[in-house]
């Protein structure tokens, strides 16, 4: 890594989370090949270090259960770039298995067709073939409130700290010149154009710049000279006023040890990443305490690699903060938005209901801090868009650990000067034009 700040760059890359990793050794990469410059001419920017922020304490899910149609292409190049090195990058590519009720069904077939249209190949399965698929996956699967499941072969997981470590080497390999404990400050502008990042080690000119800071958004729309509210108008001609720019939500996730029993397929492969959203069934626990105001929704995988031991790792749905937050000391290291007391009870209860294998398995939740938050937008949807004449914005509203081909999108994107489809509709003029999006029968702001 350079030691000394350079007073000038073609691309400046603002946060080393997933997306400013993949931008830049995408941008790296197509500026090498296009013959359009090199490697050095991009600068990786980040006040910590390689996945300081949400990346580095992601669950790691790769999948593309969204009702929001437009994402599943999204997530069909974002599994080719998992793919290109899947070892480097930790990626078991195991499948996806989302689970709900009859209230959802309609949904599940409607994603189901829209991700097949994406060649995103996935199968839905409804009824005594839902029930069965599971049972066949799961032998102890307690499939008393399955109505609807739909089956992602593409998708699975990674673990976050090979995602991190094999994005940072491929920038080294592609001569990106990375720069870590320099914090971004603002933003010196003429009008609409940027002249130059402030940093905490000085200024550096840039011609074009890519904001990718994470939960750190806020600030940083604020400095390019945006405001706090938006007005969001929908398909349906209404417009909902004045609404915050930007929510922050904490995560609940966490870690339970495996105590000698095997999580495995009948046929000993290591099983899809699994969802369920159940959303007229209450959590109980064990000994019959009832969450009355929680809804079901639970989320796992296999996580040795996390856990340290033979485990799974999950959550459930996000609490809301609101438009302010305290992001500073970010993730685990904060004593404000750790995983609440009662997250452990809540979990394990979900992984009891679900399987017989998980009984019981509340004393064996990994005791530690989890903590992280992110910055979510007005629809809960991300934006991928110039902020200003020179400055592209990619806010992931949270969804990003997935998405890695972002950064792919948007090199090709800023190399080429073209329109990509793929992007098109997470610009920000969605929520003028009444393309805001919304259409989601599930309580989680995720799906």
């Amino acid at each position: 890594m350079d030691k000394t700040l350079p007073s000038s760059a073609a691309y400046v890359v603002v946060g080393a989370g997933m997306h400013g990793m993949s931008t830049a050794w995408h941008l790296a990469m197509a500026l090498e090949k296009t013959g359009r410059g090199k490697g050095s001419d991009v600068v990786l920017l980040d006040k910590t270090g390689p996945g300081a922020g949400a990346t580095g304490v992601a669950c790691g899910c790769v999948r593309n259960f969204y009702m929001t149609e437009p994402l599943h292409a999204i997530l069909r190049h974002s599994v080719d770039v998992w793919q290109s090195d899947p070892v480097n990058f930790g990626f078991q590519q195991v499948g996806y298995v989302s689970v709900g009720e009859a209230n959802q069904e309609a949904d599940y077939v409607k994603i189901g067709e829209s991700q097949n249209a994406a060649d995103y190949p996935s199968d839905v399965y409804v009824g005594k073939e839902a029930k069965s698929f599971l049972k066949s996956l799961w032998p102890d699967f307690n499939t008393d409130k399955t109505d609807v499941v739909i089956h992602e072969h593409p998708s699975g997981y990674a673990g976050t700290h090979a995602a991190v470590r094999g994005l940072k080497e491929k920038c080294d390999q592609w001569g990106v010149r990375s720069y870590f404990g320099v914090e971004v400050q603002g933003y010196d502008m003429t009008g609409r154009k940027v002249d130059a990042v402030r940093t905490s080690q000085g200024d550096i000119k840039a011609d074009c710049v890519v904001v990718a800071p994470g939960a750190w958004l806020p600030f940083h729309w604020e400095w390019l000279g945006h405001g706090d509210k938006i007005d969001m108008r929908y398909s349906d001609g209404h417009v909902e006023k004045d609404r915050d720019m930007w929510t922050f939500w904490r995560l609940l996730e966490g870690e339970v040890y495996l105590n000698g029993d095997a999580y495995r397929t009948p046929d000993d492969k290591d099983p899809p990443v699994l969802h369920v959203e159940l959303m007229d069934t209450p959590v109980i626990t064990e000994d019959g305490r009832e969450f009355p105001d929680l809804h079901f929704y639970t989320y796992l995988r296999y996580a040795a690699e996390r856990v340290g031991a033979p485990g799974i790792q999950g959550g459930t749905i996000p609490i809301k903060i609101g438009p302010k937050a305290a992001v500073e000391p970010y993730g685990h290291a904060s004593d404000l938005y750790q995983a609440d007391d009662w997250f452990a009870d809540y979990y394990c209860a979900t992984l009891s209901f679900l399987m017989d294998r998980f009984k019981g398995c509340r004393a064996n939740f990994k005791d530690r801090r989890n903590g992280g938050i992110g910055a979510f937008t007005p629809d809960n949807v991300p934006i991928f868009d110039w902020v200003a004449d020179n400055a592209y914005m990619i806010a992931d509203s949270n969804h990003g650990y997935k998405m890695m081909g972002v950064g792919k999108l948007v090199a090709n994107h800023l190399t080429s000067g073209q329109p990509v489809e793929e992007l098109s509709p997470f610009g920000l003029a969605r929520y003028a034009q009444g393309q805001t999006f919304g259409d989601r029968n599930s309580n989680c702001p995720w799906v």
